[in-house]
This record gives structure tokens, C-alpha cells and sequence, in this order.
């Protein structure tokens, strides 16, 4: 029996880039649902006020709770990206993607994209939260 979550793509539906329509957990998999995550350094700080630089570290920070938590990047269900420029996001989707790819390789769980007037962090761009189906412990 397979640990990971698999992928749900309708028939007939256009193949979807960086991202899976849906994503069914196995069974027995622990549910994680990870607080949403901005780019700060140890001390708090953002490291940038760069978008691609504050995803790949906000993204990276998503990872590091869910390897705390016993998972992996093939364990993501979902991830909801909250950026206060959709445009600039969709200029920048290259070297985004990049990051995305350092960080989750080419494991592409279920995601949406939010537009919003501002963060609470103050300089965050982006904040990125997620859901994992873990291993049975």
C-alpha cells in the first residue's frame, strides 16, 4: 500500500502546470495542516523584498514543518499561495517555479493562488500555507 497521495485528473480535462486538480490521501495517512508561512530569517526578519526570494523561503519553511512532523515533499496535498501582487506572480513564474522546484522537486499537490490587499507580517509578499497526508507513525 502506497504512503504517498495521488493525483485526481478528470478526464478529458487539460493536463494542469505546477499543480494537480485534486489529491486523495491514502489510507491511514495523518492529516497536517501547516499555519501559514512567510519568508522571515531566525531573527523574524524578511529575508527580501523580492517575490520569488520571499517564496522560496516561505516555501522552504513550509517543509521544514512538515519533515518535523515525519513527511516529505511527496506528502503535500495542498498548498495555498497568498500574494499581495498576482501579476508580478505571473511575470515572475520561471524563476518562481525554480524555487518551487528547490525546495518540493517536481511533486505538484493540489493549489490556489490568492490575491490579497496585504499580509500581516509587515514586508511579507507572500505567505504560503499547506496540507500534507503523513506516513501512519
Amino acid at each position: 500500500m502506497s504512503t504517498k497521495p495521488t493525483a485526481v485528473e478528470p478526464d478529458g480535462w487539460p493536463k494542469p502546470k505546477g499543480y494537480s486538480n485534486g489529491m486523495v490521501a491514502p489510507a491511514g495517512a495523518r492529516l497536517l495542516a501547516v499555519a501559514g508561512q512567510v519568508a522571515w530569517d531566525e531573527r523574524g526578519k524578511i529575508v527580501s523584498d523580492d517575490l520569488a526570494a520571499q517564496f522560496g523561503q516561505a516555501l522552504a519553511h513550509v517543509q521544514q514543518v512538515v519533515t518535523a512532523a515525519g513527511g516529505s515533499a511527496e506528502h503535500f496535498l495542498r498548498l495555498t499561495y497568498y500574494v499581495t501582487d498576482k501579476e508580478e506572480y505571473r511575470r515572475r513564474t520561471a524563476e518562481i517555479g525554480e524555487r518551487y522546484r528547490a525546495v518540493l522537486g517536481r511533486n505538484y499537490p493540489a493549489a490556489t493562488l490568492v490575491e490579497v490587499k496585504g499580509l500581516l507580517e509587515p514586508g511579507a509578499r507572500v505567505e504560503i500555507e499547506a496540507t500534507a497526508a503523513l506516513p501512519p507513525a
